[in-house]
């Protein structure tokens, strides 16, 4: 394999304590970069990434405190993040509460290996039910955001957004996305049990790789890793129940294009179904 037919990243389901001031959120921070480093010592990976609101608690109290803990796009998780990329060459894809003259955000940015900011995806579709109160609190974005690993085309999603099938197929067809990195935080209230039915069609009806991946904790968990085509040999990765959980896994484009070639989904769409 050349250099840019596979790409490794390393998936993180870490845990998020209760936090309401700013100085939780900073030591939470470097706890997690703690944890990361440890893990990128052990083994060499091109893309870190970490679940929804990574730096943050996912509570109304926490969402009572964004005057806060929400921060600037390179406020203070992008330089703890930019530090640590830049020290092992890697990209790593984090989420945070974003704030500026527009509104109030859960964003995902990316920090890149020479330590600048990539780009930033603000949530699209915002989450009001279950244990879910996005609505009260948060703006929604107007734009998506891909960026290249090695040859490879990546898209950030955010927990709910995997409900809207049109975004997952829009980043596909019109952008040439290759894997999906769904960011989530996902707490076991009614709608939890269909959110594995949900990540594995989006990569099967795509194509794509497809991470699906949540904030470990007793309410939390079940990350999972989809290939873009499995079946009784090939079966998604599953991540520890509820603890802490750190994978590895590597994609290649061998294996993207075998299923693009074997199974024509893709193509064999009609232009237009409006007329039928």
């Amino acid at each position: 394999m050349s250099s840019t037919d596979a790409l490794t990243l390393l998936a993180c389901q870490i845990e998020i304590p209760a936090m309401t001031t700013a100085s939780e959120r900073d030591a939470h921070l470097a706890t997690s970069v703690a944890k990361v480093r440890a893990e990128l010592s052990g083994a060499k990976a091109d893309l870190v990434v970490l679940p929804e609101l990574s730096s943050i608690d996912y509570s109304r109290e926490a969402f009572e405190c964004l005057d806060e803990i929400a921060e600037d796009v390179e406020g203070a998780s992008f330089q703890a993040w930019r530090v640590l990329a830049q020290e092992f060459g890697v990209f790593i894809s984090y989420s945070f509460a974003r704030r500026d003259a527009t509104g109030t955000y859960i964003s995902i940015a990316v920090a890149g290996p020479d330590g600048e900011l990539v780009g930033h995806y603000d949530k699209l579709h915002m989450c009001q039910y279950g244990a879910s109160m996005e609505k009260e609190y948060f703006d929604r974005g107007d734009h998506i955001f891909t960026f290249q690993v090695k040859g490879f085309t990546l898209s950030p999603i955010i927990c709910y957004d995997i409900r809207i099938p049109e975004l997952c197929r829009t980043l596909t067809l019109q952008h040439d996305v290759d894997l999906i990195l769904h960011c989530g935080a996902y707490f076991r209230d009614e709608s939890f049990a269909t959110w594995h039915h949900f990540s594995t069609t989006r990569a099967l009806e795509n194509q794509v790789f497809f991470l699906s991946l949540n904030r470990a904790g007793a309410n939390w968990g079940n990350s999972r890793f989809c290939w873009p085509w499995m079946d009784e040999n090939t079966h998604p990765i599953r991540f520890k129940g509820t603890d802490e959980d750190f994978r590895f896994i590597t994609i290649s484009r061998d294996q993207l294009n075998k299923v693009r070639e074997g199974y024509t989904f893709l193509k064999d769409r009609l232009e237009d179904y409006s007329a039928l």
